[in-house]
């Protein structure tokens, strides 16, 4: 997931144009396949064992347009942009016209991001379906359909939040908490690698690269929108049977706003239970997990709660 491109005042959402030349020539020499939008439910379930990603881009930023958008177009890499549609056409953002011209690259899918893309999280449920149901009708009206594809902002949401989205007839939702997708994933709660100057570097980048997906099936508490009587949660992972030396695991959590080792058991049923000492300060909370395979690779699973203040 990207945001701004070439934007070194705003470094936390920014990734200079070189190194993303560079990251796109890593993928490439790799033999990693880039995954079409409009082939997304294919490519999860055929062809399993194949490295592929998906590239998506929030906010439909200006800088976007301007720097990275020529490379992709050149390259023929397919991608998802993501809209928020109250703030098209205002200052150093895209405009329909930009918009529509991408719209009509066979290679780019124009993503719903929420018309407004404040805290909806936090608002109530007819809130949230208003302004997004908002979104849908400039969708329609500018490019004549709305996407199947939504993008949570801040990568926020809760069940109600996820209930809505399916109602409204999406098909795929995204977060921004960190993972691999795969066929046993959640439709509606999809992880991505947020790509910044931070977490973009070179070297980090080729690591993302030899990540693998760590399947589950189940995770609680289900609901990511934490309360504070539920504060710190108790997190318990079921996975499947066939991963190898689970027993290896290792968790890390933000937990009292410093990121630390979880301290981590598995009960008789061979059920992940990650014991959070102390509360998640702040908006989010955030757990990771990953188990070292052969040859380099790791196997990543990444957890996000919205913390509420109420």
């Amino acid at each position: 997931m990207y945001h701004r491109f070439n934007e070194s005042k705003y470094p936390s959402t920014n990734i200079q144009l070189d190194i993303f030349k560079e990251q796109l020539k890593i993928i490439e020499n790799e033999g990693i396949e880039f995954v079409h939008p409009k082939n997304f439910n294919k490519s999860l379930s055929e062809n399993k064992k194949n490295r592929k990603i998906l590239l998506t881009i929030d906010d439909g930023l200006l800088s976007f347009y301007k720097n990275a958008w020529p490379i992709l177009k050149e390259k023929n890499i397919p991608f998802i942009l993501f809209v928020n549609t109250r703030e098209v056409g205002s200052f150093n953002y895209m405009d329909w016209s930009q918009i529509l011209e991408l719209h009509n690259s066979e290679n780019v899918e124009i993503g719903n991001h929420s018309h407004s893309h404040e805290y909806l999280v936090d608002e109530s449920n007819e809130i949230i379906k208003n302004d997004i149901i908002k979104s849908i009708k400039i969708f329609e009206q500018k490019l004549g359909q709305n996407s199947k594809f939504f993008s949570y902002p801040f990568g926020e949401y809760s069940l109600e939040f996820q209930k809505i989205i399916k109602d409204l007839g999406f098909k795929y939702a995204f977060g921004q908490h960190s993972g691999v997708i795969d066929e046993t994933k959640d439709l509606f709660g999809l992880p991505r690698f947020p790509i910044n100057e931070k977490y973009g570097e070179i070297k980090r980048f080729k690591t993302l690269m030899k990540t693998l997906p760590l399947k589950y099936k189940n995770i609680s508490p289900n609901n990511r929108y934490l309360l504070q009587v539920n504060n710190p949660p108790k997190v318990k992972i079921e996975f499947f049977n066939d991963i190898k030396n689970l027993s290896q695991i290792a968790c890390f959590s933000n937990e009292g706003n410093k990121w630390r080792n979880s301290k981590i058991s598995f009960t008789k049923d061979e059920i992940l239970e990650i014991n959070i000492e102390e509360k998640f300060v702040g908006e989010r909370g955030r757990i990771n997990c990953s188990l070292k395979e052969k040859d380099g690779y790791w196997r990543w699973l990444g957890i996000q709660y919205v913390v509420s203040d109420r």
